[in-house]
């Protein structure tokens, strides 16, 4: 069976405003419409796109299940707007001085390892984009080429470093 390939991308500063912290609630929640087309042209490449994204506030009591996953609805909708379509979100929601480790919160890979497992990916073909170090050693980790962008940058600016 021939393995798939994907882009992984971090959420906030990378598909959505970057507020400094967690993004609590719906109302300050602003999808990057710049990054519709870089996103629409990976898809036609073969790639499926997915999110893994640390969601600590949820341990923190911050924010509930429910308005994240209104976020995520919001997203994948305003996406599939414009032909884009987000194959899976993947988030971890613990915080190390709350519920102790995991492994699923970047820069450890078990959000990465099982978008890979379930969607049949081959890593050595995947990305994953994100904004902060830990994005690019969860990267590395599961085998998965890393790309470091600046907060809020337009994927545009990067596309040329995916085959």
């Amino acid at each position: 069976m021939q393995k798939n390939k994907a882009i992984f991308l971090d959420r906030d500063g990378v598909l959505n405003r970057e507020l400094g912290d967690y993004v609590c609630k719906f109302e300050d929640f602003h999808v990057h419409e710049h990054n519709f087309k870089p996103l629409k042209e990976l898809q036609d490449r073969g790639y499926l796109l997915m999110i893994a994204t640390n969601q600590g506030g949820l341990a923190k009591g911050w924010y509930t299940v429910d308005i994240l996953n209104e976020m995520h609805e919001h997203l994948k909708n305003e996406y599939l707007k414009h032909g884009i379509e987000i194959t899976a979100v993947y988030y971890c929601p613990h915080h190390p001085n709350f519920t102790g480790e995991c492994d699923c919160r970047k820069p450890k890979p078990g959000m990465l390892l099982k978008g890979i497992q379930e969607h049949n990916l081959e890593p050595s073909l995947c990305y994953f984009i994100g904004d902060k170090v830990t994005d690019v050693e969860a990267a590395n980790a599961a085998g998965v080429h890393g790309i470091k962008i600046e907060i809020d940058q337009p994927l545009s600016e990067i596309l040329h470093l995916i085959a």
